[in-house]
């Protein structure tokens, strides 16, 4: 079976070495094509961060085992790691954050097992990276949660949590304020809940589960978030659990997947070999069991084990009255102690079953959406206009415009209504939002929109237009805040 491997920056390809004489040491039957990504690859003028041979080599294996990657700061490129994430869809981020006896931590100190999944959304939210500037003194980012990326990670974590025998899944979300983004995150979650009687299913408001993650984290299991939720709870699962080095990642897609660790390139220490190498052989690990090959994954799991229980550390952790071992010299304690089981949480040893990688030859992208609700139509549409005037003048000149088939309904700046109500204390940029709804609620057509944006014209710089829309008897759009 042949994989793809790119070594990556920094720390990258001395702690890949690393994990790939463990492997080589436990007779991992795999074999490995290297392909070019990363920092020196962007330098060379590939703006996403990887050759075609590269990409052509990844598409065609569907498994990627990758090292940490810098993108260039400062020349206009996108991040190698997202922009791969994205491209090739691994929608499900699955990161794993377990106690490990021989990583002193506040909770193990305290005899507080951890054993948390973390299933983040991988595609989406502010991660599409779609940003602008419409004023001088406004940047815009938009936020897309899409129910058909919604399902596809969601309907993962729950069949992940199933097999694996978890009780208990968890949504992270912040529909309390973005009732419309990640109420619909929250809506599908509990639509394929009901695919799964036996889980018990609830949901926590972001920021009450980061509280209850650093004060009682034994009692979460699997969590699904969002992508930059999800993203920033992981991180902190990470500290609950020794730090990023203990950190591993799988993105997971239906035709590609890609293995790496969460941490970055520590260009600080790169070429010292000095850097931990667990995270990534968790990752790596992690990878074995998704080809089939248990034994080997719970071989070399049981001896990082070990290999930690007896007190072997890099200088990132452990007792420091004990000296510490470079890369080196940690991953032939790995090799040494292959064999061996550790006094607690040995991994059960299982026979190899590999699996065979189907190679997809897609023709066209695949169109993922769901059933059309119907009974839509557009009731009027936001104008995002630029203004350094008052609100009330805007709003009469608004009015001036707004004909038969309009009416104004708020005057927003930031969110928050400043017209028809407002108050004097509420700061303003020069940016409003100017609500027209059509009278009477009835529905109205583009080329009507186009008509009032034609005669707005006349007074304002319209920087950008979102459409009202209903889908039947549900307004498809959020109120500003005190409308």
């Amino acid at each position: 079976m042949k994989i793809a491997v790119a070594k990556g920056d920094g720390i990258g390809p001395e702690i890949m070495e690393a994990v790939l004489n463990i492997f080589k040491a436990n007779q991992v039957r795999l074999e490995y094509e290297f392909v070019d990504m990363g920092k020196w690859v962007f330098d060379k003028g590939y703006s996403n961060g990887m050759t075609p041979e590269a990409q052509q080599s990844i598409e065609s294996l569907g498994i990627l085992f990758k090292g940490p990657m810098e993108t260039p700061k400062g020349k206009g490129v996108k991040s190698v790691n997202v922009t791969a994430r994205k491209t090739w869809n691994t929608y499900a981020n699955k990161r794993v954050f377990q106690t490990l006896h021989g990583v002193d931590t506040v909770f193990s100190k305290a005899g507080i097992p951890i054993d948390i999944t973390i299933v983040r959304e991988n595609i989406e939210d502010t991660y599409g990276g779609i940003e602008h500037m419409p004023t001088h003194d406004v940047a815009l980012s938009r936020r897309f949660i899409t129910r058909p990326g919604s399902l596809q990670v969601i309907k993962y974590a729950f069949e992940m949590a199933s097999k694996n025998g978890s009780k208990r899944i968890t949504c992270g979300h912040k529909a309390n304020i973005m009732k419309i983004t990640d109420g619909l995150f929250l809506e599908v979650f509990y639509e394929v809940a009901k695919e799964y009687p036996h889980l018990k299913a609830d949901d926590v408001i972001v920021d009450d589960l980061c509280m209850k993650l650093v004060s009682r984290p034994q009692e979460f299991d699997v969590v699904v978030l969002t992508n930059l939720q999800g993203d920033i709870v992981s991180d902190l699962c990470a500290g609950l659990v020794g730090g990023l080095g203990f950190a591993p990642s799988a993105n997971i897609g239906d035709h590609i997947c890609i293995f790496e660790a969460v941490h970055g390139t520590a260009p600080d220490i790169a070429g010292k070999n000095i850097a931990n190498p667990t995270a990534l052989l968790l990752s790596g690990i992690a990878m074995l069991r998704h080809l089939g090959l248990m034994e080997n994954a719970a071989t070399i799991e049981n001896s990082l084990l070990y290999t930690l229980e007896s007190g072997v550390h890099t200088g990132d952790f452990g007792d420091k009255a004990k000296a510490s071992v470079n890369t080196t010299e940690f991953a032939n304690a790995i090799i040494n102690n292959l064999g061996k089981v550790p006094e607690h949480g040995a991994r059960p040893m299982l026979p190899n079953k590999p699996v065979t990688p189907t190679i997809f030859k897609l023709e066209e992208n695949p169109m993922i959406m769901s059933k059309d609700p119907g009974n839509d139509m557009i009731i009027g549409v936001d104008m995002f206009i630029e203004s350094s005037e008052q609100p009330n003048v805007v709003a009469e000149k608004c009015l001036l415009r707004t004909g038969d088939l309009f009416r104004l309904v708020t005057v927003s700046n930031r969110g928050t209504q400043v017209w028809p109500k407002g108050s004097v204390f509420t700061n303003m940029v020069n940016q409003y939002c100017a609500r027209f709804e059509s009278v009477g609620n009835i529905e109205v057509t583009q080329t009507d929109i186009l008509e009032l944006y034609r005669r707005l014209m006349a007074d304002f710089k319209i920087c950008s237009t979102e459409l009202l829309n209903m889908w039947g008897d549900k307004k498809a759009y959020s109120l500003a805040q005190g409308q």
